[in-house]
C-alpha cells in the first residue's frame, strides 16, 4: 500500500496519463459513445452487448473462470458451464493459472458436444516475455480442446513495470500479434486490479506502439466509485476508443452483501448500469449462477438519483479500499506469490 506523502504523486501520474491519451485522439468523451456502449438486444432472457468495436455480441453476464474448479466434482463443474450456456450465458472467462490448470481443463470438457461453438472463450496468460508467454498460449489452447481463443489477455498487469516489459524487446506483445496472425488468438486484451494509473500507462504504451486493445478488464463495483476508481479514470477512455469494458468483482469477491453493505442483485445491477460489454460474476454455486441470472431479468437502466442513492449507502464501506483488498493488499496477486509465471 502507498503512505499519504505518495498520493499526489499518483494524482499527477493520473492526470499527465489521461492528458496523454485524449491528447492522442483529441477530443472529450461524447455522451454517444457511452449510449452506443449500452445498445443491447434482448433474447431468452438475456441481454447480449457488444464487445467494443470489435462488432462481437457477447452476453451482459459473464462466466468467472476462477470458480471453475471449486465443485467437489468434475461432472459438478461441467454441469454449471453447460447450465450457464443454456440459459443464455456466452462469454466464458478463465486463466492460464486458475487452480492449477484444472479450471481451463474442466471448461475445456463442458465445451465439447458442441458447446464451444455457442460461446465467446476468453483466457489470460500471465508470461510477460515472447518465450514463456508462447508457452502458456499453447497450455490453454490444450487444456480448452480448442483451435483458437476469441479473446486472450495478459493478465494481472499490477505493476508499473508491467507494460514496459510486455511490449518491450522480446516482450509478450510481440507474441500475441504473432498469435493473431496465425489464427490463434482473435483479440488482444488486458486485465489487473490493483491501480486505474497502470491501467492507464498500459492503454497509453499500447497507443504509443500504435495499438489498441480490443478489451480491458477491471474491478467495477460500488465501492470501487469511491476509492481508486477504475470506473471514474479507465472506462471513459475504454469507452471513447472503443474498447470492450470487462467488469469483475461486482461484488467485491462477496465482501459488499457479507458485510450488509448492499444486497448481490443491487451489486449487480449497478455493474450492468455501467458501460461494461460484460459483468463476469464468479458462480461456484447453481444458486450463484441464478442470482447472477436473475440480475439480468431484472435489470433495468438506473437512473441518476438511484446511481447516486446507492453511492450514498456505500461510501463509507468504501473507505481506504478495506473492502476491495485486491486493490489494496497482495493476497490476490498471484504472480506477485509466483514471479515464475511472469518468465
Amino acid at each position: 500500500m502507498r503512505d499519504k506523502e505518495d498520493k499526489p504523486t499518483r494524482r499527477d501520474f493520473l492526470g499527465r496519463m489521461a492528458v496523454g491519451i485524449v491528447g492522442a485522439t483529441g477530443g472529450s468523451l461524447a455522451p454517444s459513445a457511452t449510449e452506443k456502449t449500452l445498445v443491447a438486444t434482448k433474447s431468452q432472457e438475456m441481454i447480449y452487448r457488444t464487445l467494443g468495436r470489435s462488432g462481437e455480441k457477447v452476453s451482459l453476464l459473464g462466466l468467472g473462470g476462477y470458480h471453475i474448479a471449486m465443485q467437489i466434482t468434475e461432472q459438478e463443474s461441467i454441469r454449471l458451464v453447460r447450465t450457464a450456456i443454456d440459459h443464455g450465458v456466452t462469454f466464458m472467462d478463465n486463466c492460464w493459472d486458475y487452480n492449477d490448470g484444472i479450471s481451463e481443463l474442466r471448461m475445456g470438457k463442458a465445451l465439447r458436444d458442441g458447446y464451444r461453438k455457442k460461446v465467446f472463450l476468453m483466457t489470460k496468460t500471465d508470461a510477460q516475455v515472447k518465450d514463456a508467454w508462447e508457452k502458456q498460449l499453447s497450455e490453454c489452447l490444450e487444456r480448452l480442446q480448442t483451435d483458437v481463443i476469441d479473446l486472450i489477455q495478459f493478465h494481472e498487469v499490477i505493476r508499473m513495470e508491467d507494460p514496459d516489459r510486455i511490449f518491450g524487446p522480446n516482450g509478450a506483445f510481440e507474441a500475441a500479434l504473432a498469435a493473431r496472425k496465425a489464427g490463434k488468438v482473435r483479440y488482444i486484451g488486458f486485465t489487473g486490479h490493483k491501480d486505474p494509473a497502470i491501467h492507464l500507462k498500459m492503454l497509453n504504451t499500447g497507443f504509443q506502439h500504435g495499438f489498441t486493445f480490443d478489451a480491458v478488464q477491471m474491478p467495477l463495483n460500488v465501492l470501487d466509485a469511491h476509492y481508486r476508481s477504475f470506473e471514474k479514470e479507465v472506462v471513459p477512455v475504454c469507452v471513447k476508443h472503443g474498447i470492450g469494458v470487462l467488469g469483475m468483482k461486482p461484488l467485491a469477491d462477496g465482501a459488499i452483501p457479507r458485510n450488509n453493505v448492499l444486497p448481490a442483485i443491487d451489486c449487480l445491477h449497478y455493474a450492468m448500469n455501467l458501460p461494461t460489454s460484460v459483468v463476469i460474476n464468479g458462480c461456484q454455486t447453481m444458486e450463484r449462477l441464478e442470482q447472477g441470472l436473475e440480475a439480468v431479468r431484472t435489470f433495468k437502466p438506473m437512473s441518476e438519483s438511484q446511481v447516486a442513492a446507492l453511492l450514498a449507502k456505500t461510501a463509507k464501506a468504501a473507505a481506504n479500499g478495506g473492502l476491495e483488498p485486491f486493490k489494496t493488499t497482495h493476497t490476490y496477486d498471484g504472480t506477485y506469490q509466483n514471479p515464475q509465471w511472469l518468465g
